[in-house]
């Protein structure tokens, strides 16, 4: 008889817990879709390392997991504290009827035990479906051939889905059986008639406070942005982090003090229609909230920067691959090791030898491999350091950017050296006279600093030969290959200036004289078979266009899917949030409704009404967390400039859109839930 009444029960309660269900559902798909990844994959022809990267991702996935168990076990509690408040004239009536504490414990037990598997099934279903399309993104991020890709079912997955889940129901049911023992009867009936009071703070605190609130943001927004260079200890981040958290709390405070003052004095706007009505419940809500709306908002930041940038990093890795990995190869070795680097006296027999020399010696003719290379020297000498470059910018510099070595000495290139590499790279090419120089860097911090003494044509001394910059900032350009704009500064200078016993590192950069991958691996493959006589020489190091696209692309990936994955709990987390105290609020002023409706209101007037309510409830938290993530973002993208910043834009745009469809639908179904609960 229990059961049955059970399943009575949410069959009539059904619109009640359609956030409740939505919440689960939402919870356990993406919960499904995150922990399927690896067995979506298995079925990818991948390389190795790819295949490592892989791996590697499913295992940070695996641990974030654990982490998202507790926040959605947060949220299932906290949701089905709001059903109990929204029954409790129906416990009450259950006691009155006879009915002991223990069996409305388990009337709860079998609601929480069907509800779990209806929404474990269906959250299952749909996960299962979106893992496919999770597969082909993937496949995609990895350029991987799904010529042997078929439909999977993760086991593994699915039983940790159900596991973690099972525990959150567990620990559900045990709340629920203590709340119903700790429930006095008169409370379950007397609950929903308790007077909201509407507390008048002082207009003139509110106005203080909000001045106060206002100052902390827009320091914490300034020192992130604009005086990030100045800022020396991560404790100063965290400093500024809490300023944000305080700020926002007394914004919420001061506003819910001032929102009902201010509309109220707009007579013309006040008294139209049932804005009073409206906008006493507005600052009523608002004021009870102070405290949820922060967190709800701080949870709405971090949901947009941290999808925001993890969109950002995989989106620019993969654009930035064909601009600063524009050759097949590039080896590399330095000119000046010894036994302090951890070299024998016989590997260091072979010191100086060129790269090409080195190969032939070991039986490999690098030669025929490529269709065109080009093989150049580094420069670099104590005489010049960045201190030198930056000369009598120095002390303006060192305030700005404290942790800089200045001691570090500069690259320097040849002129002929780089336009034949820039030819390699397709890059613009330069002249110089015999007294000039050109700075080129790549990654914007730097260039900024570089800047500083270009701009105020800080002159050089090299090898004898004074320089002047050609340029009053840098250009842009780089050397060695990478997957993110990480070259800090080369001087190029005229050939004649260059003492070739400075040399300090040499380059050869190639392209194949072929374009088929399977062709490609077997020379990489041969390229890098001299790895075998690395107890006999001093060997250089390979980098290849294969192996940046595979740890850029990977780095990307890992880095999106955490994002996403923490990006969407938080999201639903907030938004759930929100709509449950939405409804629990309506569900407290199913009264004052009632009272609207004798006074003659119509049902048209009274939804108008809570649409007002709902869309400010939920476009409040969400405004200052937009305003919070614009500096959030621009921090950062100070960050992430190492990473890969530039595909900023449309990795926001596609923030936004998943930002409007889960926040909007939670928002859509908040409105038409309360608005059932509303009518007679």
């Amino acid at each position: 008889m229990l059961f049955k009444l059970s399943m009575q029960n949410i069959k009539k309660s059904i619109k009640d817990y359609a956030i409740y269900f939505f919440t689960l559902i939402l919870g356990v798909a993406i919960f499904y879709v995150f922990n399927s990844i690896e067995t979506q994959s298995a079925m990818l022809a991948v390389s190795s390392d790819t295949r490592e990267i892989i791996e590697l991702l499913t295992t940070t996935l695996s641990g974030v997991s654990v982490f998202i168990a507790f926040v959605l076990g947060f949220l299932v509690i906290y949701a089905s504290r709001f059903l109990m408040k929204r029954r409790n004239k129906e416990f009450g009536l259950y006691l009155v009827l006879g009915m002991g504490k223990r069996k409305v414990s388990l009337i709860l037990f079998f609601e929480t035990l069907l509800i779990g598997i209806i929404s474990l099934v269906v959250g299952l279903v749909i996960g299962v479906a979106a893992s496919q399309l999770t597969s082909v993104f993937v496949a995609k991020m990895f350029e991987a051939d799904m010529t042997k890709y078929q439909f999977i079912f993760s086991e593994a997955a699915c039983i940790k889905t159900i596991l973690y889940f099972a525990i959150i129901y567990v620990i559900v049911i045990l709340f629920n059986t203590f709340s119903i023992g700790k429930c006095k009867l008169i409370d379950l009936f007397q609950g929903g008639k308790k007077s909201e009071s509407v507390k008048v703070k002082n207009a003139w605190v509110c106005i203080i406070v909000f001045v106060i609130a206002v100052s902390l943001l827009g320091t914490a927004y300034y020192n992130v942005t604009s005086g990030y260079e100045a800022i020396q200890e991560m404790n100063q981040i965290l400093w500024y982090i809490a300023m944000g958290c305080i700020g926002t709390f007394l914004i919420f405070w001061s506003l819910s003090g001032l929102l009902l003052k201010v509309v109220s004095s707009m007579k013309g706007v006040y008294y139209k229609g049932l804005n009073s009505f409206t906008f006493r419940q507005l600052s009523s809500r608002v004021n009870t909230n102070v405290f949820s709306m922060t967190i709800i908002c701080l949870m709405l930041f971090i949901t947009i920067c941290v999808l925001g940038s993890g969109l950002t990093v995989r989106n620019s890795r993969v654009a930035n691959l064909n601009e600063l990995a524009p050759a097949d190869i590039e080896i590399s070795q330095s000119m000046n090791v010894d036994e302090s680097d951890g070299y024998t006296k016989k590997q260091l027999k072979n010191k100086g030898k060129a790269i090409l020399e080195l190969y032939q010696d070991l039986g490999i003719d690098l030669k025929s491999y490529f269709k065109e290379y080009v093989q150049f020297y580094m420069y670099a000498t104590p005489d010049c350091t960045m201190k030198d470059t930056l000369g009598s910018q120095m002390e303006e510099v060192m305030k700005n950017y404290v942790f800089l070595n200045y001691e570090t000495k500069e690259d320097i290139i040849k002129l002929s050296d780089y336009n034949n590499l820039a030819k390699l790279y397709g890059k613009e090419t330069f002249s110089l006279k015999e007294n000039e120089y050109i700075m080129i860097a790549d990654f914007d911090a730097m260039v900024n600093v570089r800047n500083y003494g270009l701009k105020a044509g800080e002159k050089i001394s090299l090898f004898g030969h004074d320089l002047k910059p050609k340029y009053k900032e840098c250009k842009d350009g780089f050397i060695e290959m990478s997957g993110g704009h990480l070259n800090v500064g080369v001087i190029i200078v005229p050939d004649a200036v260059i003492d070739d016993s400075y040399k300090d590192r040499e380059f050869v950069i190639a392209n194949y004289n072929t374009d088929s991958k399977d062709k490609i691996a077997e020379i990489e493959k041969k390229i890098d078979s001299i790895q075998k006589f690395k107890k006999e020489y001093v060997l250089p190091t390979i980098n290849t266009r294969t192996n940046i696209a595979e740890s850029s692309i990977g780095l990307g990936a890992i880095v999106s899917f955490i994002g996403l994955y923490i990006g969407l709990i938080f999201l639903i987390s907030g938004a759930s949030i929100l709509a449950l105290k939405e409804l629990s609020e309506s569900a407290d002023n199913l009264e004052r409704f009632r009272m609207l409706r004798k006074l003659g209101v119509d049902e048209k007037q009274m939804n108008r009404a809570l649409f007002r309510q709902t869309a400010f409830f939920f476009i409040f938290p969400l405004t200052l967390a937009i305003i919070h993530s614009i500096f959030g973002m621009k921090f950062s993208r100070k960050i992430l400039d190492m990473l890969g910043s530039e595909m900023m834009i449309p990795s926001i745009i596609m923030t936004s859109v998943i930002l409007f469809v889960i926040y909007g639908g939670y928002f859509v179904i908040t409105y038409f839930s309360g608005r059932s609960m509303i009518k007679e």
